[in-house]
């Protein structure tokens, strides 16, 4: 049997109150004393909401549409839905290991330890290397999208023959001066101190939807006349577009800090969270897909908000609303990335990664409680270390490179594939297959959605290799 450390003794119930006169230091079933500060967490459900809605709604949004026009309106339907629902179904197989790892630490190292611990650095450095890519993907959005923003406000608000400055017009300038925003995000230690940018960054995608439904009830002036509409029609775009809606799912790697900030991170609780988050990001990937296609049918692009005329102020704040969703998102990839690259380096350090000792002041248990979940017991030095030289290193790749289509579609079909698929559903089946309380029907499912990674992975994969071998005018990215 594996031993349970979590703050939920049982996945799917709520904690046992203390009993009347019960001291506030509690046992838990390895026997190890925990106090009452130490089993609380300080995130509010709103807060760990936002923060995986945020993660999961990315650029991949504006590519929806054109997967629609791939397949057709059902099948894109149904195909955005079941990709919502798979996705769904790991963070919840993650969840419900997320109860065996140590107390307020669990992680993808904490759990493999239990499950695969030779595999276990292997699997955080590969979630370190899909983390760091996508935050390298954000900053070159950043850098093509300003120029546009900059030069549609500037005519919008002044003159049509009046030109932005020189400076304003070049990308590097402005991942530079958004640097100053994004360095004291990423250095933020708990996931929940984004919760504020998050809602903003939801706004932005409020934003967007708005767009696309303004748009199709009131076209502006100069918009492209509007291809065919199909209920069912699949092309072979649909093999390059699937993946697309696979990947625009991906959350993963923030579940378990997530769960370990969560106040009364009870498996109900961690319910709520999935479901809201996979809920309204598939209905914003709807909405966005089914009146992006309605609008341009099969004349859309593989950015819906490049379609409109950037000429419309209201379109101009569009686009800069997207800067602001991938500005807000950056630190949300950069805080796993970081987290995973101290498992990677210190993976001996097997105490960092068990219980921590009670200490009867109160202060320090407290600060105790903070530095659980900020991801084990990392000290202010390695901490200033590792998110710097990770925000170094991408603005520096950021900086001189423009296009990482390639990179990254090597990156979302292994790393997006192997994080929301493969591991929940092996981690799950390993916990559980000689536990003869466990759900055999579950455990079998587990297993299956593994095997569902895997097919994705070796069919993306190939199909990056033959992208290579023989270009294709449809990429593949997240």
């Amino acid at each position: 049997m594996v031993q349970t450390y979590g703050a939920t003794p049982d996945a799917g119930h709520e904690p046992t109150a203390m009993a009347p006169g019960e001291d506030e230091s509690t046992t838990l079933l390895d026997g190890a004393p925990r106090t009452k500060h130490l089993r609380e967490g300080h995130a509010s459900l709103s807060s760990s909401v936002s923060n995986l809605a945020n993660t999961i709604i990315g650029s991949g949004m504006l590519t929806f549409p054109l997967a629609m026009a791939s397949a057709g309106i059902i099948p894109g339907i149904i195909t955005c839905v079941f990709s919502g629902g798979v996705a769904a179904f790991g963070l919840w197989l993650l969840s419900l290991c997320a109860v065996h790892a140590p107390h307020r630490r669990a992680s993808f190292f904490a759990v493999a330890n239990l499950t695969f611990p030779k595999a276990a650095v292997f699997f955080d450095a590969a979630i370190a290397i899909k983390c760091f890519g996508v935050s390298i993907s954000y900053l070159i959005i950043i850098k093509g999208l300003m120029p546009n923003v900059v030069a549609s406000l500037y005519h919008d608000l002044t003159s049509p023959s009046t030109n932005p400055p020189a400076w304003a017009l070049s990308g590097r300038n402005w991942i530079t001066l958004f640097m100053l925003v994004l360095v004291p995000l990423a250095f933020l230690r708990r996931l929940d101190s984004l919760r504020h940018t998050s809602y903003v960054a939801l706004f932005a995608v409020g934003y967007l939807v708005l767009i696309v439904i303004i748009c199709y009830f009131n076209p502006l002036d100069n918009m492209p006349v509007r291809g065919e509409v199909h209920l069912v029609h699949f092309t072979p775009n649909f093999i390059s577009t699937f993946p697309v809606q696979v990947f625009a799912f991906t959350c993963a790697q923030n579940l378990f800090p997530i769960f370990n900030e969560l106040a009364s991170n009870s498996q109900a609780r961690m319910n709520t969270v999935i479901a809201s988050a996979i809920g309204s990001a598939t209905i914003t990937y709807e909405i966005i897909a089914v009146f992006g296609y309605l609008t341009f049918g099969s004349k859309v692009g593989a950015n819906i908000i490049a379609m409109y005329p950037s000429t419309s102020l209201f379109i101009a704040i569009g686009q800069l609303a997207i800067v602001i969703l991938v500005l807000f998102s950056y630190p949300l990839q950069v805080h796993p990335c970081r987290n995973c690259l101290d498992k990677v380096f210190h993976a001996g350090d097997v105490a960092a990664y068990k219980p921590a000792p009670t200490n009867d002041d109160e202060s320090d248990e407290e600060g105790d409680a903070d530095e659980d979940h900020s991801g084990g017991d990392m000290s202010p030095l390695k901490h200033t270390v590792l998110t710097a030289a990770i925000i170094a290193s991408g603005f520096s790749i950021a900086y001189v490179v423009d296009d990482l289509q390639l990179v990254l579609s090597f990156v979302g079909s292994t790393g997006s594939t192997t994080i929301s698929f493969i591991l929940p559903g092996l981690f799950y089946w390993q916990l559980k297959r000689n536990d003869p309380n466990a759900n055999k029907t579950l455990t079998r499912a587990a297993l299956g959605l593994a095997a569902y990674g895997m097919f994705i992975f070796v069919f993306c994969l190939a199909f990056n290799i033959y992208n290579v071998v023989k270009p294709s005018p449809a990429g593949l990215g997240k």
